[in-house]
């Protein structure tokens, strides 16, 4: 008996990883946030399989059921939505599993941050402006932020800024931001990435509170940083045609001359 820990993705039910699909079909119990993870990813579990939502429960709760599974000898995949890397609380229940003795697996799933930039058409790391992403979030309820990670420190890097579970302090963020940035740095804000009703706000930083107002809550991932939209940004080396590299070596002494490198 094995407890699959599965990356659910952003929300599209086609946004699963094979694995994860293939790990679902074949786990008589399926334990998932259901505050999150929708309907149509549950339906790859087989007939007669065991749906347990874990949205009204504890972790002492969760962790019976795991163990009941396991008593049972019954493979169980446990979803999370999103990937399984962040904001997850899987480090949590996997830290339970082995003091149980209880063996796990962990399948990646599709992050949010990567859904939102997909429905922008967006890459978040641009030649001359970005290269660096930060994932991270304001301090909440269930999880406080380290002092040494406040939106001021990652903000002086200029990094692009993906911000997670904050919509509802968007004011606060902006307030944080603005010295770093500018009131015209650019910032979207999507929510629901990936959802049939996904929606998706465009602005800057002296404009997007207004934008937003009271409309989205806390599923909504807010992107700022110069990268979003722009268009003057440099090209890559990668594909210059001077440019030697190991797949396609150039000149009479080139850097990677092995011809199994070509």
């Amino acid at each position: 008996m094995t407890v699959h820990f599965i990356g659910a993705g952003p929300g599209a039910p086609d946004l699963l990883t094979l694995r994860g699909r293939d790990l679902i079909a074949a786990s008589p119990v399926c334990l998932y946030a259901g505050s999150l993870v929708p309907a149509g990813v549950l339906a790859h579990c087989p007939p007669g399989a065991r749906v347990v939502d874990t949205a009204p429960l504890s972790l002492d709760e969760i962790v019976d059921a795991l163990r009941d599974a396991h008593a049972a000898g019954q493979d169980v995949a446990r979803l999370h939505s999103g990937d399984l890397s962040v904001w997850s609380a899987m480090g949590e229940q996997l830290r339970r599993l082995r003091e149980l003795g209880i063996p796990f697996t962990v399948t990646p799933g599709v992050p949010s941050f990567a859904a939102a930039a997909a429905t922008l058409a967006q890459e978040l790391t641009l030649p001359g402006r970005a290269q660096s992403v930060v994932l991270t979030r304001t301090a909440g309820r269930a999880s406080a932020v380290p002092e040494g990670e406040a939106l001021a420190r990652f903000a002086a890097t200029g990094a692009t800024l993906a911000i997670h579970l904050s919509i509802h302090v968007l004011a606060r963020v902006v307030a944080e931001l603005l010295p770093f940035y500018g009131p015209d740095c650019p910032v979207a804000v999507v929510w629901r990435a990936s959802w049939p009703d996904e929606r998706v706000l465009r602005g800057t930083l002296a404009s997007i509170e207004a934008a937003v107002g009271d409309t989205m809550d806390r599923t909504a991932l807010i992107l700022v940083g110069a990268n979003l939209g722009a268009e003057d940004f440099g090209t890559s080396r990668l594909y210059a045609r001077d440019y030697d590299r190991r797949y396609r070596p150039l000149g009479a002494t080139p850097r990677f001359p092995a011809a199994s490198d070509a």
